[in-house]
């Protein structure tokens, strides 16, 4: 990226990071927050700012500014949220929205151009800036990208951002952005006129400069107009049309959050005020929403989880105090070209490494290429590759039938069938012949000290539980045994980041963490099939409850003879409570598959589209078909509390390091619903006590399933929470 010409310097405050320098009459406005590895927009920096606008504007000599980073690829990230987090009141936190909306109304108003030079990550309260600029240059770079990410907080917008959005790239697309929270790359940015002008990062300040003195003159700039189509014009121009917009974006809203995100309905209502009643009106609008959504328990829980995915980013997956080397991960081999070993595969190459992809079968071998070539392909058609960037990443994979190939492997993941004789197998024949490489096993319930025990370096041997689908599912599973080296732990933590995994680290056991928790949850939406629940009740409850998908559909989506597979094991390993109950143990042996077989709890059309209920599985339950009415609350209840306690389990059994691994595993995992904070913020704010009184009662009416674990018992005596 291009750097400032050396000018005079006017001003230097070292607290925040903010200079202002002069070079042939255009200012810089640099900004380079101390201490941070990006800039964020806080309270202690709106006073400094003030006084450089005002000098700007005093000055004769200055003619205009250009307004850069001084981090290497990021302009500003947004706000503090530490600094939202002391927020208590909802007063309070609409006066500091107002305070950033007068600031950069400030901005807006100079007389003499201010020019953003926009390189990296221009998010929330930065974009907000941008837009309150005269003109945008972007690099195009795949570092820049530009959104309003507030909605994924439980916030919306709060500098006017509500307001100048929709003004500038119309109302539609500013509505997908801010209810979204999705990054816009900068080519996308300029083609819908959120930024005027591209340009190569070395060009980025020269040529800003040059813009400032070209607006100054008044004369006209390079800029590319929005063009409506005659449908978008009908939209936007009209009343009619707007109402009609705001109408579906409140719908869809509501469809997909069911109600439990606060947020996006206030997007949508502080856009509309400004449409209807103007500027000023929609700015008040969005300062209340803020303030009211800064003390909200949704944004608090969706807080901590920011926090916790922060901190864990950070995290070696080591005990604390311990280091280790970590090594590089340049190349891996993948046994098993399945579902989950393409899917592995593909997450390796769009991180740049090389893989070794084998399979025994050459059939099985060419669906698992054309597998990871389908999902390159579909990020090429969205445009979120570019055609040498899909080529060079399906460079990077070559297939096999035998070991050729994996005698430089640094890393060998297996995904084969989850049979332990099988995993023997392949663990011998990869010792053979890439003894140094760490050997991963994707297993989801056999206990890795199991696998290891084939293997002559069990020092080398961990498990990276993916998630299926690999490339959309965020959570990374590394399960580690008393033998496994610190550094090959290291190695592997830091290698799931690099494949832009959010890591957990968990002891070894059957079931692991996520899937030990997910089992009483499956099994008791099961037992609740066994009393004559209808199918769909169960779904419908625990999709209101916050569940992305309900429990049965769950168990479609991820096969049923995933599920056959893996109930004896945890059974075997924990007894009755984790026993499948007669409807799903006979839906299982029946050969039923799920949505792979089109056949499953649910009926699904040729294309594997969803039908209905398949009325056909209640003759395989208990009560042969008879159905009776139970209350979503029961539901609810018996199905997620039993999760609870098996978390808590978890943490008292050492299979989980934290609380927070614990949340961010559910939340990630299988989808535990983020606003509730994860199980153990859920259990803080529904109180140990009151948790352990109703597993007490489940526990009295159905015997073996519901015993509160100690620890949790514990926590209800002494009052105690399981968070700060």
């Amino acid at each position: 990226m291009s750097t400032p010409t050396a000018g005079i310097l006017l001003l230097d405050d070292a607290a925040t990071g903010i200079a202002l320098s002069v070079h042939d009459g255009v200012a810089t406005i640099r900004y380079d927050q101390p201490g941070s590895p990006v800039n964020t927009l806080n309270s202690r920096m709106g006073p400094v700012f003030e006084r450089i606008l005002a000098r700007i504007a005093e000055d004769a000599s200055i003619v205009g500014a250009v307004f850069v980073s001084g981090k290497r690829d990021s302009w500003i990230a947004g706000a503090d949220i530490d600094e939202l987090q002391q927020v208590t009141a909802a007063a309070d936190g609409e006066r500091l929205s107002a305070g950033g909306q007068q600031l950069l109304n400030r901005l807006a108003a100079m007389s003499k151009p201010i020019v953003a030079a926009i390189h990296g990550a221009a998010l929330g309260g930065g974009l907000e800036t941008a837009l309150a600029c005269r003109y945008r240059i972007a690099t195009e770079h795949p570092k820049t990208v530009l959104a309003l990410p507030e909605v994924q907080l439980g916030l919306l917008p709060g500098a006017g951002g509500t307001q100048r959005l929709p003004r500038t790239v119309g109302l539609p697309a500013a509505l997908d952005m801010m209810l979204t929270g999705k990054n816009i790359r900068a080519k996308k940015a300029w083609q819908m006129g959120l930024v005027h002008e591209l340009v190569h990062p070395a060009l980025l300040h020269d040529v800003a400069e040059r813009r400032v003195r070209a607006l100054a003159r008044g004369e006209a700039t390079p800029t590319r107009a929005r063009r409506r189509g005659a449908s978008e014009a009908l939209l936007e121009g009209t009343p009619m049309g707007r109402a009609l917009v705001f109408r579906q974006a409140r719908a869809t809203v509501l469809r997909k959050t069911r109600g439990q995100y606060p947020a996006p309905l206030a997007v949508i209502d502080a856009v509309r005020a400004g449409y209807r009643q103007g500027f000023e009106a929609g700015l008040r609008a969005e300062a209340r929403h803020f303030g009211a959504l800064t003390v909200s328990p949704v944004s608090r829980q969706l807080v901590t989880v920011f926090f916790a995915t922060t901190a864990l980013k950070k995290d070696t997956g080591l005990p604390e105090g311990m280091t280790a080397v970590v090594a590089p991960v340049r190349k891996i081999g993948v046994l098993g070209a399945g579902f989950m070993g393409a899917g592995i595969a593909t997450v390796a190459v769009q991180a740049g490494t090389v893989v070794r992809l084998k399979d025994a079968s050459l059939e099985r071998l060419a669906a698992g290429m054309r597998a990871v070539r389908d999902v390159l392909r579909e990020r090429l058609r969205r445009r979120q590759l570019t055609r040498l960037q899909c080529d060079d990443q399906l460079s990077l994979v070559g297939g096999t039938t035998d070991y050729s190939g994996f005698g430089n492997a640094d890393l060998v993941i297996e995904a084969v069938f989850e049979d332990l004789a099988v995993k023997h197998a392949v663990l011998r024949e990869v010792e053979a012949v890439a003894p140094r490489a760490i050997f991963a096993s994707n297993t989801s319930t056999i206990p890795i000290r199991d696998i290891a025990r084939a293997s002559a370096h069990p020092e080398q041997v961990v498990g990276m539980h993916f998630f299926s689908p690999v490339h959309k599912m965020p959570l990374l599973e590394v399960i580690v045994t008393p033998e496994t080296s610190a550094e090959t732990t290291a190695t592997v933590v830091a290698y799931g980041r690099q494949l832009g995994k959010t890591v957990i680290v968990v002891r070894d056991g059957p079931g692991f963490y996520v899937n030990r928790i997910l089992a009483p949850y499956l099994n008791e939406s099961g037992a609740l099939l066994d009393d004559g629940v209808a199918i769909d009740a169960v779904d419908a409850a625990l999709v209101a409850f916050g569940f992305p998908v309900g429990a049965i559909t769950l168990l479609d989506e991820v096969g049923l003879d995933i599920a056959g597979k893996s109930g004896p094991i945890m059974a075997a390993a924990f007894g009755d409570r984790m026993r499948p109950s007669l409807s799903l143990q006979r839906v299982i042996d029946s050969g039923r598959l799920g949505r792979k077989a089109k056949r499953g709890f649910y009926r699904y059309d040729a294309s594997g589209a969803r039908q209905g209920v398949d009325d056909g599985v209640y003759a395989l339950t208990p009560t042969k078909g008879a159905r009776v009415t139970c209350t979503a609350e029961e539901i609810q209840r018996r199905t997620v509390l039993p999760m609870l306690n098996e978390a808590v389990r978890c943490l008292e059994d050492g299979i989980i390091r934290s609380p927070r691994d614990g949340d961010i595993g559910a939340i990630f995992g299988i989808g535990f619903p983020p606003f509730l904070g994860g199980p153990f913020r859920y259990l803080d704010t529904l109180g140990a006590a009151t948790v352990v009184r109703q597993l007490a009662e489940l526990e009295a009416r159905f015997p073996g399933r519901f015993a509160p674990a100690a620890l949790l018992t514990a926590k209800a005596a002494s009052g105690e929470t399981f968070h700060p």
